[in-house]
């Protein structure tokens, strides 16, 4: 086991393995791992259905960031404020094709919630929606402000390196090319 004392941001949209990844590496070298929908959204049910108020989601994850020297923040923070974190040692943006991220999509919302996405109109709907948002990242079409251009826009304005994983990685993969950009920082 390797153990990095890092501030290390992983991105990407919706489906790339954002999370996957993000909880390895933390159980890897023994750190916190903070998804930001967790800071986003106030528990609910449905889940993901009530955003949580800027200022109480920004202070919440600056305590936790805080208290930690390093961790793994995983999600898109890009509209957040640009005074919210602290420069971070490393960014990682995952990035897939996206008729293999909207399937990957697909099978987790059924095998996170079971048929009810698709028996009950209300969850239906809540599924199309997200569905339809999580499609406009790749072919902009207004339904959302987190796109690939975002993203890219983004990452042009950062001070720290970023490195870019683009591609049907494995976790493996993706590990081995994060711990190689760490070693040659």
């Amino acid at each position: 086991m390797t153990t990095f004392q890092i501030k290390l941001h992983l991105f990407g949209a919706s489906g790339t393995g954002v999370t996957t990844l993000g909880r390895v590496l933390a159980e890897e070298w023994q750190v916190p791992y903070f998804d930001s929908d967790d800071y986003f959204w106030e528990p609910s049910e449905p889940p993901f259905t009530v955003r949580r108020p800027a200022d109480v989601r920004n202070a919440r994850v600056q305590a936790d960031i805080a208290a930690h020297p390093a961790w793994i923040l995983g999600g898109s923070v890009i509209n957040w404020g640009d005074q919210v974190f602290p420069v971070f040692d490393l960014i990682v943006f995952l990035w897939l094709p996206p008729e293999i991220r909207m399937q990957r999509l697909r099978e987790r919302e059924l095998d996170r919630y079971g048929t009810v996405i698709i028996t009950d109109p209300v969850r239906k709907r809540l599924y199309e929606d997200f569905i339809a948002w999580a499609a406009d990242y790749d072919q902009p079409t207004g339904l959302s402000g987190r796109t690939i251009h975002a993203h890219e826009a983004w990452i042009s304005r950062q001070q720290a390196p970023v490195l870019q994983l683009r591609g049907d990685l494995s976790v493996t993969e993706r590990m081995a090319r994060i711990i190689a950009a760490i070693k040659n920082r």
